[in-house]
């Protein structure tokens, strides 16, 4: 029986899991806190929890991974390097969900010596946005069309009966990581010109996209865009544009929550301030009536809806900030795991949509691909199936010997991407195709 590590017991991890354990895989679940592992693996053959720790279990590391057949890393990207190092040293394959750093592209002559595949980018986003683009880009050029224009964007969202509460948002997955992702630069290209918008103006730079039969959301653009021109192989294109869907006014809140400085990442001590303290000292004032302070500092209305989520998060209240609480952000963090939290019973649901303009010889046409895919109330959410299911499902085809490449690669190959798309769609993961002609 072949042996799989899983390093991580997050939210994600669960589907992971049970996808390999149901196929005759066996599975060490390698987590900080072992009771947590325990629980994912109820109920699912050939599993074992192990308790680690990737900061100083480094002899554990290299034990566990000597072991098994390949090393599936769910854990905070910023580890993957370091497990994917001794992945080479063992020559054991080693795959995870996370965007490919830089420091993960130096590993490629490494991995290629020792013959092992580093699989990356294999999740919802990225992962199945890849597959899913590069299945329509692939058969428009096989059918010698150009794509002029090409925008995708993802959201993981409530779905409208779970949708609330002010922010039209709730967790699945890590509240730093949703709060940090405001803080990035993002590059595009649009109608043949380069757009670069930095960190600070992220949010303003937010749209209203409507989504066939879903309504209209607040779409900004992720990151770099452009790398995915020569990524997708798509140098015609005019525009080139991946984003984020929100709930309509998440992007006027997190700007002016940004603008007051909750997403400080600077360590310092917050021992024994309240919220209201906090707040008193980002807006340089020591009256009692913070809103009115905060009001003028946003320069918005005592009135407006962005005051409303402000206090229904608890801003404002003389409430202590959690001992230990070491920056700003996470001080906002501790305010986002309380109050945005999914009830019992409750669904997430995750939204792609991709817009494509091909041009061929003889025709224009418009091709849209989209994704709704609903959580399951008291089981699995949608965010957790959508990213750890194709990861699983890639795992097992390198396992099974179905994928042979070497190197560290992402699933935009038809013998990685087409196979996993039939599958997820046998587990009722599905893109909705459709084509009109210009």
């Amino acid at each position: 029986m072949k042996k799989v590590l899983c390093l991580g017991a997050g939210l994600v991890a669960r589907p992971y899991i049970q996808y390999l354990s149901d196929n005759g895989f066996h599975v060490i679940v390698a987590s900080r806190t072992i009771s947590k592992a325990e629980r994912l693996i109820e109920g699912c053959d050939n599993t074992e929890a192990v308790a680690f720790n990737i900061v100083k279990d480094d002899e554990l590391l290299e034990k566990l991974t000597q072991k098994v057949d390949l090393v599936c890393s769910l854990l905070p990207y910023i580890f993957h390097v370091k497990a994917a190092k001794v992945a080479i040293r063992h020559k054991t394959h080693f795959c995870t969900t996370s965007y490919i750093s830089d420091e993960m592209k130096a590993l490629e002559d490494d991995a290629n010596k020792a013959g092992i595949l580093l699989l990356n980018e294999c999740g919802v986003d990225p992962g199945i946005d890849h597959m899913s683009a590069m299945k329509i880009i692939d058969d428009v050029h096989n059918n010698n069309g150009k794509i002029v224009s090409f925008t995708s964007f993802t959201g993981g969202l409530p779905a409208p009966d779970a949708n609330n509460n002010p922010y039209g948002y709730k967790l699945s997955w890590s509240p730093r990581g949703v709060l940090l992702a405001g803080r990035n630069d993002a590059q595009f290209r649009r109608d043949g010109k380069e757009v670069k918008i930095p960190g600070s103006e992220l949010f303003e730079s937010c749209e209203p996209m409507e989504v066939p039969g879903m309504g209209t959301f607040e779409g900004y653009p992720n990151r770099d865009s452009l790398s995915y021109i020569d990524i997708y192989n798509i140098q015609e294109t005019k525009t080139m544009l991946r984003g984020t869907f929100r709930n309509m006014g998440w992007c006027r809140t997190l700007d002016k929550i940004a603008d007051l400085g909750l997403l400080d990442i600077e360590e310092r001590s917050l021992e024994g301030i309240t919220y209201a303290d906090l707040i008193r000292e980002l807006t340089s004032t020591s009256d009692s009536d913070v809103k009115s302070a905060v009001a003028k500092a946003c320069k918005i209305e005592p009135d407006d809806s962005i005051m409303t989520r402000l206090e229904w998060l608890g801003l404002f209240e003389e409430k202590q900030i959690p001992s230990g609480t070491n920056t700003i952000l996470d001080a906002l963090c501790n305010l986002f795991e309380e109050k945005l939290q999914y009830a019992p019973g409750e669904r997430d649901m995750i939204i792609m949509h991709h817009e494509f303009i091909a041009e061929y010889p003889d025709k224009k046409q418009k091709i849209t691909s989209t994704l709704i895919d609903y959580g399951i109330p008291n089981g699995d959410s949608s965010m957790s199936r959508t990213v750890a299911l194709p990861v699983a499902i890639a795992s097992k085809m390198i396992l099974d010997g179905k994928i042979t490449l070497t190197g560290v690669h992402r699933p935009i190959i038809p013998e990685i991407y087409e196979p996993i798309l039939q599958e997820l769609e046998i587990l009722d993961i599905k893109m909705d195709e459709k084509t009109f002609d210009l």
